[in-house]
């Protein structure tokens, strides 16, 4: 099936800025009557809003004439629009559109039936996606967000539910991979001139997790679909992080009587010993490891002596071995060359409970689902089936299995200069704390693209922020509460280059799915793979993000989060930027990420289509 033409619009993947400035005084049109008071529409009109000042469009033809849409230009025979009803969604009232692209990418579009100010975001998903999340993350407090003003788009990627069987079918496996996001910018522009008689004048996506990979495929394979894009935590290595990383997680907290070694209950006590001997190396003692690279914690320090009977306060040898394990990551056993750029960082050992460390000894360890479900269908190009974890080896040859599908699932091409030179901008975030994707990929992709383009042509277009503490796509004992969005919309309107921004305790920020797994229609965990024997949804890890976030040692203040390389530090006066105490300091950690096996897949490559 043919790609039709693209679209210009912008692409978000994100968290909090600084800085929120005026926009929405000046409408050309009437505008709509006042909110009622306490409703979130009144609260957001209260405060000052980014981007341009752009004229409020209302509809020229009624929602449900949608429904005579023609698609089939987009996605080809049976493409429709299904639905078109008029709904209240938080107190607002919008044209509810359902759409189906052939052969089954289910699409949902909110159109505002009043205050629209002509601008589009559509959003990522998170795991294998499989169902539609209207969530939107990384913007708390973003006006035009907050007051229902932009369209939103969303789709399920081509298949239903969160089993990769989807995988042995050619057609869904490239509606994953690429197509469905692609399409469903297509198919709501369209939708978009319908109704309101106009194009979008910005255009934005907003995703973390699998969304931030799909943020990056759009700038990557589409730079015209997206002007801005900002993505959160993504797994950009899709073929590495779903075999080799979380089998790696799976085996090495596996004994061999097939229980698990480490279980959550120890893992405070890591995690305090871990923060004893490296939170203030960033030179801010808070609670948090800003700067993990600097850390060379060793878990030995925990083991019990020899015949101690309370091992409470201590950790045996075999839960010491399992977690140097865990941070050294595997390397081929021959070379001892490393297998993966980077793994679960220090100071994120609290976040790992559910993951690869299961609440109990009796349930099974999550990361061994994961993998299991790629396995079957996504990684390898030869379409075996009942492939298990004892298939995977921790080698350097494994990679040889992976470079077919390398360039159909992974976001990792650095050449980004048709994005750059049709004026795209790109913000990419990660968490320090993540339990699912290591932030050193994040960091690792930085550096190529700038290795790639120079860093001149890269500062002009991207940015990387890195919360400490902060757990996969939110959650966690960080600054967890944030807005990307605003600075993202005066980049691409008005040209104001982001800096640092304050991002708020995760204690504070509202109760999210953005970009977990299973975090669509049904409200969750009841989406996800087949569980391990003795596993409920409820022992999962935190989706919504808040679960890890009210441990009573979570921080409780503003955190400055600076553009890397720079890092927040402590202000010498105690007045820092924006209320914190904190401004930003020149890097503590220098030195390039690691040689590994898999580095050629951060290199330029033709997409698989």
């Amino acid at each position: 099936m043919s790609i039709p033409p693209r679209g210009r619009s912008l692409l978000l993947a994100g968290s909090t800025i600084m800085s929120l400035l005026l926009l929405m005084a000046g409408c050309s049109q009437r505008a709509p009557a006042p909110a009622p008071p306490g409703t979130p529409a009144a609260k957001a009109a209260a405060a000052p809003s980014p981007g341009k000042a752009l004229a409020v469009v209302a509809p020229v033809q009624a929602c449900t004439s949608l429904t005579a849409a023609d698609l089939t230009d987009i996605g080809g025979a049976g493409s429709k629009v299904t639905k078109a009803d008029q709904a209240d969604i938080d107190g607002r009232s919008v044209c509810q559109v359902e759409v189906t692209l052939a052969p089954s990418i289910n699409i949902q579009v909110r159109m505002p039936l009043e205050g629209w100010t002509q601008r589009y975001m559509q959003l990522g998903c998170g795991g294998l996606c499989g169902n539609i999340n209207m969530q939107v993350g990384a913007a708390d407090g973003c006006v035009p967000s907050d007051s229902g003003a932009f369209v939103l788009a969303a789709t399920d990627m081509g298949h239903q539910g969160m089993s990769g069987d989807f995988g042995y079918d050619p057609q869904k496996r490239a509606d994953f991979a690429y197509r469905a996001q692609h399409l469903t910018a297509v198919a709501t522009k369209k939708l978009v001139k319908l109704l309101y008689g106009q194009d979008p004048a910005y255009s934005y996506f907003n995703g973390c997790s699998d969304g931030g990979r799909e943020a990056l495929v759009e700038a990557q394979r589409f730079p015209d679909d997206f002007s801005g894009i900002i993505a959160g935590a993504p797994a950009l290595i899709f073929q590495v992080q779903n075999s080799l990383h979380h089998g790696w997680l799976a085996v090495s907290n596996t004994s061999a009587d097939g229980g698990a070694v480490l279980i959550a209950d120890r893992l405070p006590l890591l995690h305090s010993a871990v923060l004893k001997a490296c939170d203030a190396l960033d030179g801010i003692k808070d609670g948090l490891v800003a700067e993990p690279r600097l850390c060379h914690f060793d878990p030995g320090i925990l083991q019990c002596a020899s015949g101690t009977a309370d091992t409470s306060q201590c950790l045996t040898s075999a839960e010491v071995e399992t977690v140097r394990k865990i941070y050294d990551g595997p390397r081929d056993p021959k070379t001892g060359e490393r297998l993966l750029v980077g793994g679960p960082q220090y100071g994120s050992e609290l976040n790992w409970a559910g993951v690869f460390v299961p609440i109990d000894a009796k349930q099974g360890v999550f990361s061994k689902q994961i993998v299991l479900g790629a396995l079957n269908g996504l990684i390898f190009d030869d379409g075996k089936k009942d492939v298990s974890l004892a298939d995977l080896k921790f080698e350097t040859a494994t990679y040889d299995k992976l470079r077919p599908r390398h360039p159909l699932f992974d976001a990792t091409n650095p050449d980004l200069s048709g994005f750059a030179d049709a004026g795209g901008k790109l913000m990419l975030w990660h968490g320090w704390g993540d339990q699912h994707i290591s932030p050193i990929n994040t960091i690792a992709y930085h550096e190529a693209v700038e290795k790639q383009m120079g860093h001149a042509k890269v500062e002009a277009f991207e940015r990387l922020y890195l919360l400490p503490g902060v757990a996969h796509c939110g959650g966690g004992e960080g600054p967890s509460s944030f807005d990307l969005l605003s600075p993202m919309m005066d980049w691409v309107e008005r040209g104001i280059a982001p800096g640092a921004f304050v991002a708020h305790p995760a204690a504070t920020a509202s109760q999210s799915s953005f970009g977990q797994p299973g975090g669509g229609k049904s409200g969750g965990k009841g989406d996800l793979p087949p569980l391990p024997a003795g596993v409920k949804p409820e022992d999962l890890p935190p989706l919504p993000s808040g679960e890890v976030a009210t441990a009573k040692d979570a921080i409780k203040s503003p955190f400055l989060i600076c553009p890397y390389p720079s890092i927040a530090a402590a202000a010498k006066d105690g007045q820092g930027v924006d209320g914190t105490h904190q401004t930003c300091g020149a890097p503590l950690f220098t030195e390039a990420t690691p040689d590994w096996a898999g580095k050629d897949f951060f290199q330029p490559y033709a997409p698989r289509e």
